[in-house]
């Protein structure tokens, strides 16, 4: 079973400590927590935190893009932001940076049964913070074709990006989508493919947020991130998929 992208384990696994700590008692009583607890999280402490805020609907509507946000601008010093989806067969769906961006991000992931989805955040301190939910979902959300591998378009418009820059309470908002299929391996004839990476860099050409991407995110990813205030654009997004593919783009306010 494949279960998450090479380089994203190594990039999951580079947390202080190798040893692999005792389980987290945990308020969601998923039978995969304390296994993905260890491999995820390792010694590290962690903390089931209402500051960590995790805006998803209530009923699954589209098990193929479902939406999560994930608000953790109530801590100081996050470093890193991961999406997990205890029971899917690719649990996690991103591992965000924010580095200069502020600690918010929202996207659209599948979902292939009922499960808790999570986002653990990292401080600065090496605590992570986590919240979430169950999520009830009919399944299937891993292993059906995308829309496009149906239609049959999806080479003529792989790496089309659309995207907005603008202000909003203060905030800078980007709002980015691009067109790709997101294979996840699990459908009969079709390979895992999937965007890797995404990195969106400030006119200066200091990385603002970096991003590791697993096939766990809908087809066509929709990226939404909160830039500190002062970015003016334009700002710069590139990003990498398994094929060896890169898609650039710019955005201005």
């Amino acid at each position: 079973m494949k279960r998450a992208a090479p380089f994203l384990l190594a990039i999951l696994l580079a947390v202080p400590g190798t040893t692999l700590a005792a389980p987290v008692a945990d308020p969601l009583d998923s039978p995969m927590w304390a296994n993905h607890a260890a491999w995820l999280l390792g010694k590290a402490p962690v903390r089931f935190d209402p500051a960590v805020i995790v805006t998803m609907p209530d009923v699954t509507e589209n098990q193929h893009a479902f939406p999560v946000a994930v608000d953790a601008r109530a801590l100081a010093g996050v470093q890193r932001i991961v999406v997990l989806m205890d029971l899917n067969p690719l649990p996690v769906a991103i591992d965000y940076q924010p580095q200069a961006a502020l600690p918010y991000v929202s996207l659209r992931i599948k979902l292939d049964q009922r499960t808790p989805v999570r986002a653990l955040v990292l401080t600065a301190d090496g605590v992570w913070h986590v919240a979430g939910r169950w999520i009830d979902a009919a399944g299937g959300g891993c292993s059906a074709p995308p829309v496009s591998r149906v239609k049959g378009d999806w080479a003529q418009h792989l790496g089309e990006m659309r995207g907005a820059l603008w202000r909003e309470a203060g905030d800078t908002r980007l709002r980015l989508t691009v067109r790709h299929p997101m294979d996840t391996g699990y459908v009969d004839n079709i390979a895992a493919y999937n965007i890797e990476a995404l990195t969106v860099r400030g006119a200066d050409g200091a990385a603002l947020g970096t991003m590791a991407i697993n096939g766990s995110v809908s087809e066509d990813p929709a990226f939404t991130l909160l830039l500190p205030p002062g970015v003016s654009g334009p700002v710069h997004v590139h990003m990498a998929d398994s094929n060896g593919r890169t898609f650039d783009g710019n955005l201005t306010p």
